[in-house]
This record gives C-alpha cells, structure tokens and sequence, in this order.
C-alpha cells in the first residue's frame, strides 16, 4: 500500500467513526426518552416528536405525549449537553495544565460552583439579580482564583495544581454543607442534597434552551484554539515560541471552562468523572490532536451522560438514582485506573 493510502484510510476510519458516534448519540437518546416507570415504543416515541415539531396529527395519548415531549426528551437533550460540556472542560484543562488527572470536580471548580448556587437557592444573595446560573458562574470563578493563588505559592506544578484543587473543593463543600445545615429548612436540605448529587428530574424546556447554547458554544471556542491546546502539550515556552498568545488564551479557555462548569452545575448539580474518564477514552480512540479529540470528547461526554441517566432510573425498580452517583460508580474505577497509568509512565 503507497504512503499516500494511510492518511486517506485514516479519514476514512475517523468519519466512520464519527457517524457511528452520531447514531449511537440518536439511539442513547431515543433510549432514554422510550424507557422509564411507563415503557413507551419507539414507534410512539417518533409520533410523539413529530406531533411537535412537524404538525403531524397521529393518534397518541395525552399521557404519552407530554411524557415523551414534556419530561423525558427535554430531560436527555439537558444530559447530552451537560455530559459534552463537563467532558470538553476535561480535556481543555488537561491540556492546559498538562495534568491527566485536571478536571472541574478534581480542580474544585464544581464545588465552587455550588456553594454559589447554593448561596443563591438559600440565602437569597443576589436573589433576582444574579439568578442560579450567575451565582453558580461567580462560585466556579472564585473557586478557580483561589485555587490558582494557592498553586502559585505552592510551586505552580500540576501536580500542586491538583493537590490545591483537592483542598479547594473540601473547602468548598464544607461551606456549602455549612449553608445548608443552618440556613435550610427538612424540605430545602433534602432537595439541595439530592441536587448536589446531581439530579435531572426538575429540567425542562427552558433548561434545554440554556444548556444546548452553552455546549455549543464552548465547543466552537474550544475548537477554534485546537491548535494552541496542541502546542500547550510541550509547555507554555514552547506555546510561546510558536505564536500562541498563551495569557489570552488561557484566560479565554479558562473562563469558558468555568462558564460551561457553572451553566452545568446550575441546571443538574454537581457531577463529578465525567470531564477526568471521557477525554481518555476519547485520546485512546482518536489520539491526541485537539483537532479530532474535542469534537470526539463532546460527543463521548453526551452519550455517556444520557447512559448515565438511563442507568439512574433503571437500576432500582421504582426509584431514581442521582445521576452523579451512577457516574461515580463508572468513574471511580477508571480514576484508578488513570492513577495507576500515570504512575507507571513516570
């Protein structure tokens, strides 16, 4: 075979793959919106949708159609977008930290965020002003600050850069547990904890609107400085001597992280692995040009979530399991694994 076949092979094997993630996307979703308490064909399913969107007029029931349109489609949309927006966080801040194990739960960034919202839901800070998302946006920022001033007079290295995450997020879940233990009442403390693990039972349309932008969003900005993230893999020296504008672009990639972070623990809680698993599996399959690996990290990220939820309220006959518990579950073995990788490279 001429040399000039492999590089043509290759693309051919990454748009294979790229449709076959596609689908599997589709079917994830059509999964989750057919399977529950009340089983709904995926014929039904597909009347349902185009009832809505297109006009047709098939005979459904009520109860099937807002099940399938109300409830369960806008609820895997918000998890697909939640799940591509904390795995791209991943695999930006691994780059850009040139950590393996950097992501917004290790990093604190999560945590952050919900003593942000927190602060919102149940002291009222900024009540009508800043609204969940803004508090959540604030708490993720200064739980970053914070982390950063405290890796800087720690070395700057990423593995001080983890440990000063590990830290920052206990203290930021102290101070949420905190809020919650003295400012809420038995009702506000049972929802804000079922949250805090990570919850999509209250999302809906307007969630959807919300969370699709975000994803989108951060995926275009984070596709559009592929190149630079490239060139942070041998340093920020070696960025620089290359033509990156490495203060911009890390501020840039920095708050956009922070932003898809915050939009994401606003609307479904805290949820943690996610953005540390996904991005591996992600460079195992398409290898470590930013290029190929964000558009396949967000896609991983979003059927691995809608798994995840599927996963949630399956699992146990008649009750539903916080989604971040059904994440940790998967997670926590493959950050042992992870763990045990990096400690073998070095």
């Amino acid at each position: 075979m001429s040399q000039a076949a492999l590089p043509q092979r290759k693309w051919w094997a990454l748009a294979a793959l790229t449709i076959a993630a596609f689908l599997l996307l589709g079917l994830m979703v059509s999964l989750a919106v057919s399977i529950g308490e009340i089983s709904i064909p995926l014929a039904t399913t597909a009347k349902a949708v185009s009832n809505r969107l297109f006009g047709t007029a098939f005979e459904l029931s009520r109860i099937h159609q807002g099940i399938v349109w109300d409830y369960r489609l806008s609820r895997a949309l918000v998890a697909a977008s939640a799940g591509a927006s904390l795995a791209l966080c991943g695999v930006v801040l691994q780059a850009l930290l040139r950590n393996p194990l950097a992501e917004p739960y290790v990093l604190g960034i999560s945590a952050g965020a919900s003593t942000g919202a927190v602060c919102v839901m149940i002291l009222g800070l900024g009540y009508g002003v800043l609204g969940l998302s803004g508090g959540a946006f604030i708490g993720a920022v200064i739980a970053f600050l914070l982390v950063g001033i405290l890796a800087a007079g720690a070395g700057g290295t990423s593995e001080r850069i983890i440990l000063c995450g590990v830290a920052g997020s206990q203290l930021f879940n102290a101070l949420t547990s905190y809020i919650v233990t003295t400012s809420a009442n038995a009702e506000q403390a049972r929802g804000v904890l079922f949250w805090l693990l990570g919850s999509l039972s209250g999302v809906r349309w307007p969630d959807v609107y919300l969370s699709v932008p975000i994803a989108l969003t951060g995926f275009v900005v984070c596709l559009a400085h592929a190149r630079a993230l490239d060139a942070f893999a041998f340093g920020t020296d070696a960025a620089a001597s290359l033509g990156i504008a490495v203060r911009r672009v890390q501020f840039t990639l920095l708050g956009v992280t922070a932003a898809m972070t915050a939009g994401v623990v606003s609307m479904v809680g805290s949820i943690g692995f996610v953005g540390l698993v996904i991005p591996h599996a992600a460079r195992f399959l398409v290898g470590p040009a930013h290029g190929r690996l964000l558009p396949a990290t967000a896609l991983g990220g979003a059927i691995f979530m809608v798994g995840a939820d599927i996963v949630s309220r399956i699992i146990i006959p008649q009750q539903i399991l916080p989604i971040g518990v059904v994440t940790a579950l998967f997670g926590a073995p493959a950050f042992a694994i992870i763990l045990y990788r990096v400690r073998r490279s070095a």
